[in-house]
């Protein structure tokens, strides 16, 4: 990590001695101010609620039928356990299949997000690309992301017109 920020450090050095302009952007503020990407977000998050609860009652199910098994196993003869236990196990792998569908990394959250978010970052980073271009910056950093910074002047923060040229007023 620290050698991160030596790179870091000395790339912003080495512009910097050559007289080139850089300028920052916090895309967290620009996202935040951006209507869709709000929408976007919520809708992600009432989806990701629907099918946790999803995946949730298939988890119930199975504990249930785990509760179940457990008080009535003196009672049940060795083929009755049997097929308990794999009602139990096929519920738990129903579960977690669920959830890897949902939730994996290539699952149907991933997919949505990725259809809904992705249209909104590109045509962020291209106003980003575009003020860049038009004032000659050579390096944009994002300070929302970056923990390196530790102060950037507000003077060199591009994101209010980066709004303005997406068409937000800030």
């Amino acid at each position: 990590m620290k050698k991160l920020y030596i790179i870091i450090i000395l790339c912003v050095s080495a512009l910097s001695m050559h007289a080139q302009k850089f300028a920052l952007v916090d895309m967290d503020y620009i996202f935040k101010n951006i209507p869709a990407y709000e929408r976007a977000n919520e809708q992600l998050n009432q989806v990701s609620k629907k099918w946790q609860a999803e995946v949730d009652a298939l988890q119930i199910e199975a504990q249930t039928l785990y509760k179940n098994y457990q008080n009535e196993v003196v009672f049940l003869s060795q083929e009755q356990k049997k097929a308990r236990q794999d009602a139990i196990m096929e519920k738990e792998k129903e579960a977690a299949e669920l959830k890897k569908k949902y939730f994996g990394p290539q699952g149907e959250l991933f997919k949505k997000r990725t259809s809904l978010m992705t249209p909104i970052q590109e045509e962020v980073y291209s106003a980003v690309k575009e003020v860049a271009d038009l004032r000659g910056y050579q390096l944009v950093l994002d300070r929302a992301s970056d923990q390196g910074i530790i102060f950037g002047s507000p003077k060199i923060d591009i994101s209010n017109e980066v709004l303005s040229k997406l068409g937000y007023s800030n």
